[in-house]
């Protein structure tokens, strides 16, 4: 029999991404706004406590099981920043494009481009869970200068993997979500939800 699960998140691509690998633990998962629900606050500067609160809030609302992630690139010359705040790195409204303005610009007086991206997947079986269900998922890679690739979003077209030769968004996206920091994040929570 299969369970409805609310994702904290109106996000297409991570339905699609989310429904293929949990429908193998007997999952449907829906994304939040199929229930009416608002985007949760995300006021912790980690990215556990920004995902507990999606997923609970999700949970809260719907009555139903729910999954949120948080996640971001951290730059180490930046001490990890932009990191829970990777979507608003250049003030509000969001941005790709300034985000990734900002970024070039901060990093030109530093010669460390290593970075990673990093995942947290927060599972509750209801809103008041005492034992949430947590995994978490990282990439290494590099910060370039120039984008490179038409594929993915948000920070990949900078984000270069050394031992592939390639950005994030020079990769398939059957190439991505098996090295990405949220496809290992993923198949580690399946296998707990096992």
């Amino acid at each position: 029999m299969t369970q409805r699960l609310i994702l904290a998140s109106n996000n297409a691509g991570k339905l699609k991404e989310f429904n293929q690998l949990l429908a193998t633990v007997g999952y449907s998962v829906h994304a939040q706004g199929e229930y009416d629900v608002p985007e949760a606050d995300e006021p912790f500067h980690t990215f556990v406590e920004n995902a507990l609160q999606k997923a609970r809030h999700a949970a809260r609302i719907t009555g139903l099981p729910a999954l949120a992630d948080d996640s971001g690139v951290c730059i180490n010359a930046f001490g990890g920043a932009p990191g829970v705040y990777s979507a608003r790195f250049a003030g509000e409204p969001k941005s790709d494009a300034r985000n990734n303005e900002k970024m070039v610009a901060d990093l030109a007086a530093h010669t460390d481009r290593s970075a990673y991206y990093y995942c947290v997947l927060v599972f509750v079986r209801h809103a008041d869970d005492p034992q949430p269900i947590i995994a978490d998922g990282r990439w290494n890679g590099e910060m370039l200068d120039a984008p490179r690739g038409t594929g993915g979003f948000g920070y990949d077209p900078y984000f270069y993997i050394p031992a592939l030769g390639k950005c994030a968004a020079e990769l398939t996206s059957d190439e991505k979500n098996a090295l990405s920091h949220r496809g290992q994040a993923l198949r580690a929570l399946v296998e707990k939800l096992k």
